[in-house]
């Protein structure tokens, strides 16, 4: 029910704002399907990882590549990038899977940099610094969502979607190893279950929805540079996801929303709002270690025990 009230509230939003807050919260939007992609390595998998852009980075790529040099359609480029991104996803799988923690975290960000490297030498291809420009964005039943107002609705549909097949992975019973594997790694694998197949399928699963995510970005920038694959757009995406709360549904969400807010809208009135991002996650890390959802939760609790 609760879910229901904040869609509902997001789509009256473009009617009492305007257009900068619609493409701030569009942002947000796609952000927040970022952030609960790589939530689900994180949060529910326990697999910490600081390469998620490149998901983002050549699902955005791919598309606008196919579109300025092959004239592809949205409609056809749009399931390539998809397609493509995620057969690359399960290569990487099994590279980045031979090791877990702090391993699995390094080879990821290996990985990522590899990418980010190439986007920038491969000037035949990406046009180098320059990043690829002049993309159209798609025209789905012959609407304009060049205005902010039909984009927004347009990221706003793909976001809840997205959000939501997130959530049935996790509170399915698939989701349950997923967090027995977390947890008890080896009594799962006593149990019978290949503790490695699931982490495989869920970094798969998650890499598809970090490409979805590269394609909304994609059309709201309608540019695509090299940066976006870059080490900082990873850890931009990890520390929503903890800022927020991981291992919950909510938690990438307003962690998205925190980072954003923080970086286009305070930045605007703050110099140095970079400081003020890290004293944020200082007072969040102190105050709120498990994260601002579930930290709230408890809080509330505790105001409520004594009323």
């Amino acid at each position: 029910m609760r879910w229901i009230v904040l869609v509902v509230l997001a789509a009256l939003l473009p009617l009492v704002s305007g257009e900068y807050y619609i493409n701030l919260a569009s942002q947000i939007i796609i952000f927040a399907v970022f952030a609960a992609s790589i939530n689900l390595l994180l949060g529910y998998g326990g697999l910490p990882t600081l390469g998620h852009a490149a998901y983002l980075g050549v699902a955005a790529y791919l598309s606008a590549w196919l579109q300025l040099k092959m004239g592809w359609s949205n409609w056809t480029t749009a399931p390539v990038a998809l397609l493509g991104t995620t057969v690359m996803a399960c290569a990487f799988g099994l590279i980045a899977l031979r090791a877990a923690g702090l391993g699995f975290l390094m080879l990821t960000l290996a990985l990522s940099q590899v990418l980010w490297g190439t986007a920038y030498r491969w000037v035949s291809v990406t046009d180098g610094d320059n990043g690829l420009r002049g993309l159209a964005r798609p025209t789905p039943f012959g609407l304009n969502l060049n205005e902010a107002m039909p984009f927004y609705y347009f990221t706003l549909i793909i976001g809840v979607l997205a959000i939501w097949m997130m959530a049935r992975f996790v509170i399915s019973p698939f989701g349950a190893t997923l967090a027995g594997t977390r947890d008890q790694p080896r009594r799962m694998s006593a149990l019978g279950y290949d503790v490695w197949m699931i982490r495989w399928v869920t970094f798969v699963y998650s890499a598809f929805w970090g490409a979805v995510s590269g394609l909304m970005f994609v059309y709201y920038h309608k540019y695509i540079h090299p940066v976006t694959l870059s080490l900082a757009n990873s850890a931009e995406g990890l520390l929503a996801v903890i800022a927020g709360g991981s291992g919950t549904l909510a938690g990438p969400l307003v962690g998205a929303a925190i980072v954003l807010l923080l970086k286009n809208w305070a930045s605007a009135y703050i110099e140095r709002w970079n400081m003020l991002l890290g004293f944020v996650f200082v007072f969040i890390v102190v105050f709120m270690p498990e994260g601002v959802v579930p930290g709230v939760k408890r809080l509330w609790k505790r105001f409520a025990s004594k009323t």
